[in-house]
Order: structure tokens, then sequence, then C-alpha cells
């Protein structure tokens, strides 16, 4: 069976992107989340990927 990257229905604070990511990878949320802020704070890039992930990633069945 194929992993499939998925939003979090579960483990999701605004949208569940971290938490899909997370589970993706196998890692902690809270650590996708400290990433999304570090690259949120470095020029806002974070933001923009934050918005275009939660617009293409599938909610979780």
């Amino acid at each position: 069976m194929k992993k499939r990257l998925y939003k979090s229905s579960t483990d999701k604070k605004v949208c569940g992107v971290c938490g899909g990511i997370a589970n993706y990878f196998d890692v902690d949320p809270t650590v996708i989340r400290l990433i999304w802020v570090i690259f949120i704070l470095a020029g806002g890039s974070g933001l923009i990927a934050y918005i275009i992930a939660a617009i293409i990633m599938p909610d979780e069945m």
C-alpha cells in the first residue's frame, strides 16, 4: 500500500497540514510546526507555503 499525504483530521491546530506531514514522515507534529514557524519568521515564505499546502492537500478520509 502506498503512503499518501493528507491533512490530518485528528491532530490539527489550524488546517491539519502540519499533522498530516508529521503522519506522512512519522515524526512528532510539534517538530513540523516549529519548522513552519521558522520559515514564517525567515521572510514569510512559510506562510505562503502553508496556505498553498492547505489548499492542495486533500482531507483525510
